[in-house]
């Protein structure tokens, strides 16, 4: 029986390690050159310096003012400080023109201060008189003058007004005691019951506690029974449960 068993194991067992044997080879040889097995999982991968193309690896080609990165992924090449990539096969001089630097990035280029981006060029801000250079923008007036087209012109202020410094609106404001009207600071004429109002808006003043708004003067609001002053204090309104119904204050049904 030994002697069967030790014959079978040769007659089929046999030619299975010896397949593998010769499969072996065969597979070492898929590695193509230039590449090498991976240091972890199956497969392999293109040397550094390399890139797989139609299954094999094929050399990096470095194009003029660049240089190889020695990484396994992307291009395997970047272009020289002040080059540019062009279609991911060469590498161009970034061009800057007068009155521009070449940015930190040396890929592009920006414009100095006192230069604006126009095209492929900078061109110079011309400052006009009473302006000075900003940033963010070519030209800010100066104090006391706004920007009228390309220039600077003086704020003409009203009597018993002055510049408020405001760069969006109106540039002056009426001094105190005094409201803006048809761009003329008008002296603010209080009436009776009345009290000045520092508001920007309005005739300058409002009525005291009580009192409302009548033409030109301050007259004692008439509160029917049940109804209170809102919070205005200048207008009333009914007591909680009432309701207004011509100038009274009626119970809810």
């Amino acid at each position: 029986m030994l002697a069967e068993a030790r014959m079978l194991w040769i007659v089929f067992i046999g030619p299975v390690f010896a397949l593998l044997l010769l499969a072996m080879p065969a597979i070492a040889q898929t590695i193509p050159e230039n590449a090498s097995a991976k240091s972890y999982g199956d497969g392999w991968e293109c040397n550094v310096g390399y890139r797989l193309m139609d299954e094999n690896c094929a050399a990096i080609v470095v194009p003029e003012n660049a240089y190889e990165t020695n990484r396994t992924y992307g291009s395997g090449w970047e272009c020289h400080h002040g080059f540019r990539k062009v279609d991911e096969v060469a590498c161009v001089a970034v061009v800057v023109p007068d009155g521009g630097f070449l940015d930190p990035s040396g890929e592009r280029w920006r414009c100095l201060r006192g230069f604006l981006k126009v095209d492929d060029t900078c061109q110079e801000v011309i400052v006009p008189e009473n302006a000075y250079l900003a940033d963010g923008s070519a030209w800010e007036c100066g104090r006391g003058f706004e920007k009228v087209d390309n220039s600077c012109t003086a704020i003409v202020v009203p009597t018993n007004g002055y510049l408020n410094g405001s760069r969006y609106g109106q540039p002056w404001s009426c001094e105190r005691g005094f409201f803006e009207q048809n761009g003329l600071c008008e002296v603010v004429i209080i009436p009776e019951f009345a009290y000045f109002d520092e508001s920007s808006y309005g005739e300058g003043w409002k009525c005291q506690r009580g009192y409302e708004v009548s033409g030109e003067g301050c007259e004692a609001i008439n509160m029917p029974a049940n109804a209170h002053l809102d919070r205005s204090e200048n207008r009333w309104e009914c007591n909680r449960n009432f309701q207004k119904s011509k100038d009274l204050c009626v119970l809810n049904n």
